[in-house]
C-alpha cells in the first residue's frame, strides 16, 4: 500500500489500534486495511515491590498508556503529516491475569497484583483439589482466595473484579467484559457453553458462604473474538489523549491477554498449532482436540480468542536476567572505549553461542529472578556454576544463558509426553527469537520439535491486538477468525522453519540432566542466602 493510500485510510479512520501492558513495554501499533503496521508508539515501565506485592501504579498504568499513545500519534503525524483523531477499531492487551479489585464506586481495594506473585500458594493447592482443576498462583480466583484465607478487610466490599486490561477497557468504554482467553485466566470456563464453569462456581460459593457476594456477579462479561465490546466514551478519549485530539465513539474488541494476543500474532488458534513466547516469562499454548486426561499442576487449561482449549505450559523466567549479564558487557564495552549499540551487541553474543560446546561444556545457570513452579522453586535466585573440569568461554557462557532460559519449558513440556498431543506446527516469537538462526534453533534442539519463525516474529501482541479489532470491524458475516487470519493476514507471509539438528538434541538433554541434578542447590541457594 502506498504512502498517499495510508494517508487516505488514516484519515477515514480505516485502521485498527492494539496496546498492549507488557512488563517492561507497553506497545501500540496502527495497522492499516491490509493488516500491515503503519504506526507504533511506546513507553518504558517495570513493577515495583512494595510492601511484598509486585505492583504497578494505577498513576503508572495511566501515564504510561498516554505516553505511549502520545508517542503513537507523533508517529503517524512525522510519517503521514496527519493529526490521528480516530481509528477504525481498538483493542486493549495487558500481562495475563493478576487482580484488580474495585468497590461499587470504582475505587481500587488493594493495589494491582500482577503476575509475577507467587503469594497464593494456599489458595492455588486448595481450589485445584477443590476443582480438580489446575488453579495457578496467578490466576485471579487464586489472588481473591487468598485474600479471604488471608482476612484482608477488602474482600467483604469488592463489587467488581478484573485484570489490567479489563480495568484499562473498563474505563475507556464503561464496559465490565473480558475476551474468552483472558477470562479463562480468571476463573476456569467452560468451552463447550463459552462462560464461566457452572459447577466450580457453585464449589466456590459454598467454600466462601460467609461472603456478602456471589462469585458469578464480581466477575466481567465474557466475549469472543469479533464481538463489538464498547465504544470510547468522551471520558476515555481524553484519558488515553489527554491533548483533546481523539473523538470519542471508536468500537472496541473484547480485551485479551498477551497470551491470547501471541496466538493471534503467530496464527496459532486452530486445533494441533501452537506458539511459543519468549520474553521476560516463557510459555507454550497449544490449541487441544481434546482434554488432557489429568491435572497436572505444571499445566494451565486455558483458551484460545475463540473459546478453543488451549494447554499453557508456563515459566515465569526467561531472559530477563540474561539482559543484566547483557547489560554489563555493554558496561565493559564502554569502559575499554568502544560502546556499542545493544541491539549489535544482542546479535554478536547470540551469534556466539552457537560456536560453543553443544552441552554448554560443562557449565550450569539458573536464571531464576523469581520461584519457578514447573522447578518447584520456592525463591528465585540467578545462580551460575562451573566445577573445575568446565570450559569457560564467552561462546559456552552464552549458550548456558540461552539454554537456561529455555530448559524449563522442555522439563514442563515432557510432563505431557503420555497425553500424545497432535501439533502440527510451533511458531516462536519474542525477544529470544529475535536473533536469526540461533532462539530458534536451540528451541528445535531442547523440544526435539521442529520450529516455525514468520517475517512479523518482532511485531508482538500489541499486532496481535490490532488484528483481533480489525477482525471484529471488517470480518465478513460468517467469517471465522482462522479464516480471516489465514486469508488475510498471513496468507503468503515468510515462514522459516528449523527442524532439530539430532547431535544439539543430544547436547540439550546432557544440559537439562546437568539442571535437574542440581536444582536442589538452587533451591538451597533461594533459603540461604539474602
Amino acid at each position: 500500500m502506498d504512502h498517499n493510500t495510508i494517508c487516505t485510510e488514516i484519515a477515514k479512520g480505516n485502521t485498527a489500534l492494539g496496546i498492549e501492558f507488557g512488563s517492561t513495554r507497553i506497545k501500540a501499533v496502527l495497522i492499516n486495511s491490509d493488516n500491515k503496521p503503519i504506526a507504533t508508539g511506546s513507553h518504558t515501565w517495570k513493577s515495583k515491590f512494595e510492601n511484598g506485592i509486585w505492583t504497578y501504579s494505577e498513576d503508572a498504568i495511566w501515564n504510561g498508556i498516554q505516553d505511549c499513545y502520545a508517542n503513537l500519534a507523533k508517529n503517524v503525524l512525522e510519517r503521514y503529516g496527519q493529526i490521528l483523531t480516530t481509528v477504525g477499531a481498538i483493542g486493549i492487551s495487558a500481562m495475563m491475569h493478576g487482580y484488580m479489585p474495585f468497590n461499587e464506586d470504582g475505587v481500587l481495594l488493594t493495589p494491582f497484583r500482577s503476575w509475577q506473585n507467587t503469594i497464593t500458594g494456599q489458595a492455588a493447592a486448595e481450589l485445584t483439589e477443590l476443582f480438580d482443576f489446575n488453579i495457578p498462583q496467578r490466576w485471579s480466583v487464586a489472588h481473591l482466595y487468598q485474600a479471604i484465607l488471608n482476612k484482608e478487610d477488602h474482600v467483604k466490599d469488592i463489587s467488581f473484579l478484573t485484570t489490567l486490561e479489563g480495568y484499562v477497557h473498563w474505563r475507556l468504554t464503561g464496559e465490565k467484559v473480558l475476551g474468552i482467553g483472558e477470562a479463562s485466566g480468571m476463573f476456569p470456563i467452560d468451552v463447550d457453553t463459552g462462560s464461566y464453569h457452572s459447577e466450580m462456581l457453585k464449589h466456590f460459593n459454598a467454600k466462601t458462604s460467609e461472603m456478602p457476594w456471589s462469585i458469578i456477579d464480581l466477575l466481567p462479561a465474557i466475549c469472543m473474538a469479533g464481538e463489538n465490546a464498547g465504544k470510547l466514551t468522551a471520558e476515555g478519549a481524553k484519558l488515553l489523549d489527554p491533548s483533546g485530539n481523539l473523538r470519542p465513539g471508536i468500537p472496541f474488541c473484547p480485551p485479551e491477554g498477551d497470551a491470547e494476543t501471541g496466538m493471534v500474532a503467530t496464527n496459532s488458534i486452530a486445533v494441533g498449532t501452537g506458539n511459543i513466547s519468549a520474553g521476560t516469562s516463557l510459555f507454550s499454548m497449544i490449541v487441544l482436540e481434546r482434554p488432557l486426561s489429568k491435572v497436572y499442576p505444571e499445566v494451565d487449561i486455558v483458551a484460545t480468542p475463540t473459546g478453543k482449549l488451549t494447554a499453557m505450559n508456563h515459566c515465569s523466567n526467561c531472559t530477563a536476567d540474561m539482559n543484566a549479564w547483557v547489560s554489563m558487557f555493554s558496561e565493559l564495552c564502554e569502559l575499554m572505549g568502544n560502546p556499542v549499540d545493544t541491539n549489535t551487541l544482542y546479535e554478536r553474543l547470540y551469534k556466539v553461542a552457537l560456536e560453543g560446546e553443544i552441552d554448554c561444556g560443562g557449565l550450569l545457570y539458573y536464571n531464576y529472578l523469581t520461584s519457578e513452579r514447573i522447578s518447584r522453586v520456592d525463591k528465585g535466585l540467578p545462580l551460575f556454576v562451573r566445577d573445575p573440569n568446565s570450559t569457560l568461554s564467552l561462546a559456552n557462557f552464552m549458550r548456558t544463558q540461552i539454554y537456561s532460559a529455555i530448559v524449563s519449558l522442555r522439563v514442563s513440556m515432557d510432563l505431557l509426553k503420555d497425553e500424545n498431543i497432535r501439533i502440527d506446527r510451533l511458531t516462536g516469537h519474542g525477544g529470544l527469537f529475535k536473533t536469526e538462526g540461533v532462539g530458534q534453533r536451540f528451541m528445535a534442539a531442547a523440544l526435539n520439535q521442529p520450529i516455525s519463525v514468520m517475517d512479523t516474529a518482532e511485531e508482538g501482541g500489541a499486532w496481535g491486538m490490532a488484528l483481533l479489532a480489525s477482525y471484529m470491524l471488517n470480518k465478513q458475516e460468517s467469517e471465522t477468525l482462522d479464516e480471516f487470519l489465514n486469508n488475510k493476514v498471513f496468507d503468503g507471509m515468510g515462514r522459516a522453519e528449523v527442524k532439530p539438528d539430532p547431535v544439539e538434541v543430544s547436547g540439550f538433554n546432557i544440559y537439562r540432566e546437568r539442571f535437574l541434578k542440581g536444582l536442589e542447590l538452587e533451591r538451597c541457594a533461594g533459603k540461604c542466602i539474602l
